[in-house]
């Protein structure tokens, strides 16, 4: 079966080399000129299994406006906001407030997190990609003792789904983190043994090596424009390159992996994805002095920022903006990162000569990723995934090639049904 994939980020290439592993002809159509170009460029690097979590938190909402009116507050907001943002923000809160829905939603994730460790594992030892990846697990800081009185209820959600994880002193924060010799306030940590690191933009590269050394065609610099259907499939699939040259592509099938324009391609067929593009700032810097850096990857809760290890490189990112598609990198935004690593990790980098980066994070208004079915028997949705792409991407890969194959999916898929939104 030819299947077109329509994106060639971490979540489009996994995909993309899944439906190959199992026999299928698959062309991918990316509009930039690499792999993993767009959102999985500058990300967190954290593969955070056993952290993901829905968006739309109901504990969230009363901290919201405060974080909006602190100068280092993680959550800002255009001003005035955009009509889309509007619908979105009043989207999440419906989501927040319908009973259980969050603690459901996160089992969800927190299984296809689950799910796609497996598959990352397997995917490792397979290809045996060089992408600055590791495993040597994840510390959440708790900045306060409420911060740790939450951590131990979050563990007991962690201990039921068999994900390991322990509560840790600040001494033995310290010992798992020797480089960590700031002053930032620290009452403990919750360290989630098992979750990994990588370079997702370098992680993407090499699967798309690996898919074109198999055969997938892969369309570099060129747009879907739109898909091609009558009332049960889609036929063909409309391209046009970065020089104006259209193509009709004929399919027996596609898979739309295209972030937060993924809507532009379902809405004519009548789904509409409300997918807003969540915006996030990075940088990433050499080492100067790699005893001062983290091991891995350190969740600092007092800047809500994340700092990562990735070989001889730091990676520090942080914010949820709703600005719409605005790429500005306010240096406000960039100093606050630097305060958070300078209070944790002082003298690990030349912090100024940070090459700094932002991006748009494809975020549903109740958290979970869009996966499966869409409104024609063979298209197909794996997109959605907010701040979890990297962290979920193998495992979502494996489950829309499941449902696509006919096979009972790893995962129950109902929570992430494409057509919840207009239910």
């Amino acid at each position: 079966m030819h299947i077109a994939v329509v994106g060639g980020g971490v979540v489009g290439m996994t995909t993309a080399y899944e439906l190959d592993r199992r026999g299928h002809q698959v062309t991918v159509v990316e509009r930039h000129g690499v792999a993993g170009n767009e959102t999985s460029k500058g990300n967190a690097a954290q593969r955070s299994y056993g952290v993901v979590y829905p968006w739309a938190d109901p504990a969230m909402v009363p901290k919201a406006i405060p974080w909006l009116l602190k100068q280092d507050g993680p959550l800002k907001m255009a001003m005035p906001p955009s009509l889309d943002t509007l619908r979105f923000m009043f989207s999440t809160l419906r989501y927040a407030w319908s009973p259980g829905l969050f603690g459901l939603n996160k089992r969800a994730m927190l299984r296809l997190g689950i799910h796609s460790r497996e598959r990352f594992a397997a995917l490792e030892q397979e290809l045996d990609p060089d992408f600055d990846g590791d495993h040597r697990g994840l510390l959440h800081l708790a900045s306060s003792p409420e911060a740790l009185a939450g951590y131990r209820r979050t563990q007991e959600l962690l201990n039921e789904l068999g994900i390991s994880s322990r509560l840790l002193t600040p001494a033995q924060v310290r010992e798992a983190e020797p480089g960590m010799t700031g002053n930032g306030p620290l009452h403990g940590a919750l360290s989630y043994d098992t979750d990994g690191t990588g370079d997702c933009h370098l992680f993407s590269r090499e699967l798309a090596n690996a898919c074109e050394s198999k055969g997938v065609s892969i369309r570099y610099n060129t747009e879907t424009t739109h898909l091609i259907a009558d009332d049960q499939r889609i036929t063909r699939l409309a391209t046009r390159t970065d020089i104006g040259t259209t193509e009709i592509l004929d399919v027996d099938a596609v898979v739309v992996c295209a972030g937060c324009w993924s809507d532009q391609l379902t809405r004519p067929l009548g789904l509409r994805l409300p997918v807003y593009p969540v915006k996030g700032y990075s940088f990433t810097v050499p080492l100067k002095d790699t005893s001062r850096a983290p091991v891995s990857t350190v969740h600092d809760d007092n800047f809500k920022v994340v700092s990562t290890r990735l070989g001889n490189r730091l990676r520090a990112s942080g914010f949820v903006e709703m600005a719409d598609f605005n790429r500005d990198i306010p240096e406000a935004r960039l100093a606050t990162i630097r305060k958070s690593v300078e209070s944790r990790f002082p003298g690990c980098a030349d912090l100024m000569a940070a090459e700094s980066w932002t991006g748009f994070r494809p975020m549903t208004p109740d958290g979970p990723p869009v996966i499966g079915r869409g409104p024609r028997e063979n298209l197909y949705l794996n997109t959605g995934h907010g701040t979890f792409g990297w962290t979920l991407s193998a495992g979502s890969a494996n489950v829309i090639a499941q449902l696509i194959d006919g096979e009972p999916t790893a995962v129950c898929l109902d929570p992430f049904r494409p057509g919840r939104f207009r239910e």
